[in-house]
């Protein structure tokens, strides 16, 4: 069990003077220490954090500390922090210091967080099981043998472990719902829009979304209520006001929900995880929730659609990296052409350099048409056939992952297995819905399972509102 469960829990001991925050730092650089073999930190930031500690805790005593006083928190390294290295786990951005901050970050830091270090993840945020990054793999804290999943691998594990109380990730395609799924934590993938991704470096910028992974709902929403909001720096930030998603953590209300019949029925899906799912049903119908199986036939389109479109975006956002605008750069080239081709070759990663090559094709001439343009309209049925749901339903139950943590290396060599794995988490991201990984107890070996639920278009309030019910 934690020693630190909550943000409530850490506020409350230092307002009654048994804690104070240069102290939980220590106690959290002492927890990365000690599991330092779990890889999940790419690097520490020693001072900065202990300089925010002691000022916040100052802060604490006069009485002028803000709504995150008391948070330890890690960033994924593809969130700029200025004057900190972030690499997105990757040997293009080896050694770069951030000249400015995103605006997560700067929110974090406005309402008195201490950022404690940058977290491992797959290279550009690119994979499934954190094995793609330059500093190597994190290790899932349950299993040291198992991946922790991806791409915010490190996020997760860090939370897991206990070695910060909660940590920021990007999701793309399922990026901070399946890592939180296979560390048995809480991952919340906002709706796109609702957070500003301007200084998150880019992988697909109309699927790239911060989220937060906690160990508590209450955490959660409390972190998106200071994360989201329209931001002049990013045109695709919705001007939707913000509710004031903790007041609305207590509310009960019965919920009309659709289990996509697919998903259950899936050959993919793990028996156990199916059980589990199935036993959450009963459950959630003995608490007086409406459920209904509903068929969604287009399952079979979503991860060729998704990544058709984001190798697209990728290979767009990507092609800045070239020894010349930003990026590693090769000092024995003899020529442009091979300043370019050497510096990409040794920078990007084999899962980097596929991702590239698959989307430079999709858009080349002669193929926009045939697969680009297409994977578009599938986007627009999906996108219109789960607002046509959501006019009967109110949340849509689904898993998260097929499997639990499978074994490091087991599936890495196999791309098309890696990319299966994403079956269950890129609808809401196509979708661009708000979708929230919850754990659901262990499986015979003791590994974390967990259930996934879809809210409409920013309504993360009743979200998390159920989610916190449903934990409870």
């Amino acid at each position: 069990m934690k020693k630190y469960s909550s943000l409530k829990e850490i506020q409350t001991l230092i307002s009654q003077k048994q804690l104070t925050l240069p102290d939980l730092l220590a106690y959290y650089f002492k927890q990365i220490e000690q599991n330092e073999h779990l890889n999940a930190f790419n690097e520490v930031f020693f001072l900065s954090a202990e300089v925010q500690a002691k000022a916040i805790q100052q802060k604490i005593e006069d009485g002028t500390a803000g709504k995150l006083a008391g948070m330890v928190i890690g960033i994924k390294d593809n969130i700029c922090y200025e004057g900190h290295i972030v690499t997105a786990s990757s040997k293009m951005l080896e050694g770069f210091v951030s000249p400015y901050s995103s605006t997560v970050v700067q929110r974090l830091l406005q309402e008195d967080a201490v950022i404690i270090g940058r977290l491992n993840c797959d290279e550009f945020a690119m994979g499934g099981s954190n094995e793609t990054s330059y500093y190597g793999v994190a290790k899932n804290a349950a299993n040291p043998e198992l991946v922790p999943g991806g791409s915010s691998g490190g996020s997760a594990v860090a939370v897991q472990a206990d070695m910060c109380l909660s940590a920021l990730g990007t999701d793309t395609g399922g990026s901070v719902r399946q890592p939180a799924a296979f560390c048995g934590q809480i991952g919340l993938k906002p709706t796109y829009g609702r957070i500003s991704r301007y200084g998150v470096i880019a992988y697909a910028s109309s699927f790239d979304q911060v989220g937060p992974i906690t160990s508590s709902v209450e955490d959660a929403a409390l972190l998106l209520q200071v994360l989201a909001g329209a931001d002049d720096y990013d045109s695709t930030v919705s001007p939707v006001a913000v509710p004031d998603y903790p007041a609305h953590l207590n509310e009960r209300k019965k919920q009309k929900i659709a289990v996509l019949k697919e998903t259950i029925e899936s050959e993919a899906l793990n028996p156990e995880i199916k059980s589990a799912i199935l036993k959450s049903i009963e459950q959630l119908k003995a608490d007086g929730h409406s459920v209904e199986y509903v068929s969604f036939d287009l399952l079979d389109y979503l991860v060729p659609a998704y990544y058709i479109l984001t190798t697209a975006e990728a290979s767009s956002n990507l092609s800045r990296y070239d020894g010349v605008h930003y990026g590693h750069r090769n000092m024995e080239a003899k020529s442009l052409n091979e300043l370019y081709k050497l510096s990409r070759a040794e920078g990007f990663g084999e899962e980097v350099k596929r991702r590239i090559l698959l989307g430079t094709f999709v858009l080349s001439a002669g193929y926009y048409d045939a697969y680009y343009q297409k994977a578009q309209q599938v986007r627009r049925l999906i996108r219109e056939k789960m607002d046509l749901l959501f006019q009967d339903y109110d949340l849509i139950l689904s898993p998260v992952a097929p499997t639990a943590a499978f074994k490091i290396g087991d599936h890495v060599q196999d791309a098309i297995v890696m990319y299966m794995a994403d079956i269950f988490t890129v609808l809401p991201s196509l979708s661009g819905n708000p979708a929230i990984a919850l754990p659901i107890g262990n499986n015979a070996a003791g590994l974390p399972l967990s259930i996934q639920f879809t809210a409409k278009h920013f309504e993360e309030d009743k979200l998390l509102a159920f989610s916190q019910a449903f934990l409870s």
